[in-house]
């Protein structure tokens, strides 16, 4: 018999660097979790990416178990890391912060596409243009595809 959801934390956490205190740890005692448990499996599970901000959903049960999935870095964190840029333009549709290659978007894509709502390489690519644009990122050169 499954056992029965009682709730979900969504969190975003360095690979590799959780530990007990806020956000981690306040969010999961609220739910009665078992906090160090949880920084345990998730750096043994992430110590591969140390340093990326990695977005975790947790699933909490009614008996005060857990389960939790590790998704992909956000678009924007790879964006950023493309570029070499500390954080996005205040006004990107005046003030371009910087570039990036439609190489390094389609390599951008590929990593993310598993966690987007599309089906085809062409539509992440086009997804992860317009979060560029967004942050004030100029895309450079050729069009893959």
């Amino acid at each position: 018999m499954a056992k029965e959801i009682t709730g979900y934390v969504k969190l975003q956490v360095k690979g590799g660097a959780a530990t007990p205190s806020p956000p981690i740890g306040p969010a999961l005692g609220s739910k009665g979790l078992n906090i160090m448990e949880f920084c345990k499996r998730f750096n043994a599970m992430t110590q591969d990416k140390p340093g990326q901000v990695l977005p975790v959903l947790i699933t909490v049960f009614s008996d005060k178990s857990f389960d939790f999935v590790v998704k992909t870095p956000p678009a924007a964190n790879l964006l950023l890391d493309a570029s070499k840029k500390q954080k996005g333009s205040a006004e990107p549709n005046r003030n371009k912060i910087g570039s990036v290659t439609w190489d390094d978007v389609k390599k951008i894509a590929e990593t993310k596409m598993p966690d987007l709502n599309c089906f085809k390489i062409e539509s992440a690519i086009s997804m992860v243009a317009g979060t560029a644009r967004s942050m004030g990122l100029t895309v450079t050169g050729n069009k893959p595809i």
